[in-house]
C-alpha cells in the first residue's frame, strides 16, 4: 500500500472568518467576570501571530499569576540546591532539603492567600501540593535507605568523599585516602563474595525482599559514577593523591561494579523481573504519588475501571472485525497490520495524516491553531536502538518516525512495519503532533511556562489522550481498518494502566506484563518487551503510564461539565486548557470553572465510578 505525499500546507493565517478568530486570550487566563469582558476575540487570534500583537500580550501578562515570580524563584533555589548537594540518599543532602522545603512551606503559611488573585491561589495550591509531595518522598527515602543499609555498610564513608570536596577542602592528605579506599574496597569484596554463586541469600544481610536488593544495586552504580567524578576532580592535577590513590580507586571502582551485577542479580530473580527493570514502588508508594497528582481514587480502583475500558476496546474490535468478514478481531487486526506501506514512504503517511487532523480540527473550529505552531514541526527517523526501547513514534516540534532500517534482522523489520501500520497511526500523528505533543509544548513555552515544573503525565499525555477520544466520537475514523488502528491504541492504554499498577503491587511481573499485551492487547513480542522495559526503566513517574488514558477520561469529562452544557465554546474550553500551562487536571478544573479554592484544597473531583461507565 503505497501513499502519496501531499503538498506543503499553506501557513494558517489570522484574517479568517470572524468564526476562525474568537479564541479569547485573556480569558484563556482568568476565572473573573473582569477579565472575560477586558478579553477580545481579535487580541487572541493577534496575539498568537507572528510576530505577536503585542499589546494583547501586555494586557495579558497584567493578568497572570501574582505567584509567578514566587514560583521560579523556588525552582532556581531548589535546582541551585541540588546540584550543589549531589549525593542522592545522603542523610546531609535529605536534610537540607528538608530545611528547603519547610522553609518554604512556612512562608506560604505566612502569605496573605485570600488576597491572591485567582491565579496566584492557583499557584498557592500547586506549590504547597508539590512541597508535601517532596517532603514525603524524602521520608520514604529515609526508610528505603535504611533497608539497604546492611547491604551497604560502606556506602556513608564512601558519600562523604564527595561531600567534602563540596566543602571546598583545600586538599586532601593521599596516603590517608588511599588507606580508606583500599580498606573499603576490601569490605567490598568480601560482601560480594557472600553473595556469589548462590551461597548466601541477600535476605542473610537484612533485606527481606527483592526490591530492595534491585534498589541497593542502583545505589552502588551511582556512588560509583559520583566517585568517578571525585577522583578525576585530584587524579593527575595532585601529584600526591595520584601517586597514592590510583592503584586503591581502580580496585575499589571494580569490586564497586562487580558488587552491584551481584546483589542485582539475587534481587532481580527474587522479582521475576529482569535487568534494568525497574522496581516496584509497593501500595504506599503509589498513594503518595496518586495524592500528588490529584487522583483521589486507590490503584484498585483504577485498575477495575481500566478493566472495565478493555473489555468495551474488546467488543468494538469485534464489531470492527465483522465489517472487515471476520469472525476473530485478532485475525483483523493481523490484517491491518499487513497493510504497512513499504520502507521509505513512511514520511508521506505521516504528512497525509497530519493534513487530515489539521483539517478535521479546522472544520469544527475547535482550537486556535498559530500557524507558526504549523510551520515549525520536523520529522527525524529513530535510530534502531532507540526503537528497541520506543517502538512506536515520539512527539513535540520534532517527530520521530519509527520504522526499520537496512540493519535491522529481518524479523525486526517485519515487526516494526507491522506494528507502525497507517491505521495504527491514525491516534499516533495527532497525538505527537497537533492537536497533541507539538501544540502542548509550543502553546506552555509562551504562556504560564512557570508552571512547567508542575508537569504530569494527566495533563501532557492525558490531553493527547483525550483527543483521540474526541476525534473518535466525531468519525475521525474512515471504516473499520482505521477504528481497528485506533481501538489497540486504547486498548494499549487501559492495558498501561493494568499492568502498571500490578507491578508496583508486586501482582504483576514484568514478563507477565509482555505475555498480557502480546496475548490480550495484539503487540508484536519485541515491541511489546520495548514498552514494558520503558514502563520501568526509572526514568518515567511510576503513574506515567496511567496518565495517558486516566487524565484523558479527565479532559473528556471536563469537557462534557463545560462545553456539552453550554456554558463554554469547544475552541474557548481547548484554548484556555492550553495557555493555563501545566497541572493536575483537577486544577485544570478549577481553573475554568472558577472555584472558590482554600489554601488547604485537596482532591476530591470523582468524575467516574467504576461499575457506572463513563
Amino acid at each position: 500500500m503505497a501513499t502519496t505525499r501531499v503538498p506543503t500546507r499553506p501557513p494558517l493565517h489570522a484574517d479568517r472568518a470572524p468564526a476562525r478568530r474568537t479564541g479569547l486570550l485573556l480569558a484563556g487566563w482568568a476565572v473573573t467576570a473582569l477579565a472575560l469582558a477586558i478579553a477580545s476575540p481579535a487580541a487572541a487570534q493577534e496575539g498568537l501571530g507572528d510576530p505577536p500583537e503585542l499589546d494583547a500580550l501586555v494586557a495579558f501578562d497584567r493578568e497572570t499569576s501574582d505567584l509567578r515570580i514566587a514560583l521560579e524563584r523556588y525552582q532556581a533555589d531548589r535546582g541551585a540546591l541540588l546540584r550543589r548537594w549531589d549525593v542522592p540518599w545522603s542523610p546531609i543532602r535529605r536534610d537540607r532539603m528538608r530545611d528547603f522545603y519547610r522553609g518554604w512551606l512556612e512562608r506560604l503559611g505566612e502569605l496573605d492567600f485570600d488576597g491572591l488573585n485567582a491565579e496566584g491561589r492557583i499557584d498557592y495550591v500547586l506549590l504547597r501540593n508539590r512541597i508535601e509531595f517532596e517532603l514525603e518522598m524524602l521520608d520514604q527515602e529515609e526508610i528505603q535507605a535504611e533497608a539497604m543499609s546492611p547491604l551497604l555498610p560502606f556506602a556513608r564513608e564512601l558519600e562523604e568523599l564527595q561531600e567534602a570536596r563540596r566543602d571546598r577542602i583545600r586538599r586532601r592528605d593521599g596516603r590517608t585516602t588511599a588507606d580508606l579506599v583500599d580498606r573499603v574496597a576490601g569490605e567490598v569484596e568480601a560482601l560480594a563474595a557472600r553473595v556469589a554463586d548462590g551461597q548466601t541469600a541477600v535476605a542473610e544481610f537484612g533485606s527481606p525482599t527483592g526490591v530492595t536488593a534491585v534498589r541497593a544495586a542502583r545505589r552502588v552504580r551511582l556512588l560509583r559514577r559520583i566517585l568517578s567524578g571525585w577522583y578525576g576532580y585530584y587524579s593527575g592535577y595532585d601529584p600526591d593523591f595520584t601517586w597514592w590513590v590510583a592503584v586503591p580507586w581502580e580496585r575499589l571502582s571494580g569490586v564497586l561494579g562487580d558488587y552491584a551485577v551481584r546483589i542485582e542479580a539475587r534481587g532481580v530473580g527474587d522479582l521475576a523481573s529482569g535487568p534494568g527493570i525497574g522496581v516496584p514502588i509497593g501500595a504506599e508508594g503509589l498513594r503518595a504519588h496518586l495524592d500528588h497528582e490529584m487522583i483521589p481514587y486507590t490503584p484498585d480502583q483504577l485498575i477495575a475501571i481500566a478493566e472495565e475500558e478493555f473489555a468495551g476496546m474488546e467488543e468494538g474490535l469485534v464489531r470492527a472485525a465483522r465489517e472487515m468478514g471476520y469472525d476473530d478481531w485478532r485475525e483483523a487486526q493481523e490484517a491491518v497490520k499487513n497493510l504497512a506501506v513499504p520502507p521509505g514512504e513512511k514520511p508521506g503517511v505521516v504528512l497525509d495524516l497530519e493534513q487530515q487532523s489539521i483539517d478535521f480540527l479546522e472544520e469544527r473550529d475547535w482550537i486556535t491553531l498559530p500557524p507558526l505552531a504549523h510551520e515549525v514541526w520536523r520529522m527525524e527517523m529513530m535510530s534502531p536502538a532507540r526503537q528497541r526501547v520506543a517502538p512506536f513514534f515520539l512527539g513535540g516540534e520534532v517527530i520521530q518516525i519509527s520504522y526499520p532500517t537496512d540493519e535491522m534482522t529481518h524479523e525486526e523489520k517485519l515487526m516494526s512495519m507491522r506494528g507502525n501500520n497507517p491505521h495504527f497511526n491514525r491516534a499516533v500523528v495527532h497525538h505527537e503532533l497537533i492537536p497533541g505533543h507539538h501544540l502542548q509544548g509550543f502553546m506552555t513555552s509562551r504562556f504560564n511556562d512557570h508552571r512547567s515544573m508542575f508537569r504530569t503525565p494527566f495533563w501532557g499525555e492525558g490531553w493527547a489522550l483525550y483527543w483521540e477520544i474526541l476525534l473518535w466520537e466525531n468519525g475521525f475514523p474512515r471504516g473499520p481498518e482505521d477504528r481497528i488502528g485506533m481501538l489497540f491504541w486504547r486498548m494499549h492504554r487501559a492495558a498501561r494502566i493494568i499492568f502498571s499498577l500490578s507491578f508496583h503491587l508486586e501482582r504483576m511481573t514484568p514478563q507477565e506484563a509482555v505475555d498480557f499485551l502480546v496475548d490480550r492487547v495484539g503487540h508484536e513480542r519485541a515491541n511489546a518487551e520495548a514498552e514494558v522495559r520503558r514502563s520501568f526503566a526509572g526514568d518515567y513517574s511510576p503513574l506515567y503510564q496511567v496518565g495517558y488514558m486516566w487524565g484523558g477520561f479527565q479532559f473528556r469529562a471536563l469537557y462534557e461539565e463545560l462545553v456539552e452544557s453550554g456554558r463554554m465554546s469547544a475552541r474557548d474550553f481547548h484554548d484556555r486548557i492550553l495557555r493555563g500551562g501545566r497541572m493536575p487536571v483537577e486544577m485544570v478544573r478549577a481553573r475554568l470553572t472558577g472555584q472558590d479554592l482554600s489554601r488547604d484544597h485537596e482532591a476530591a473531583w470523582r468524575h467516574r465510578e467504576p461499575g457506572s461507565g463513563r
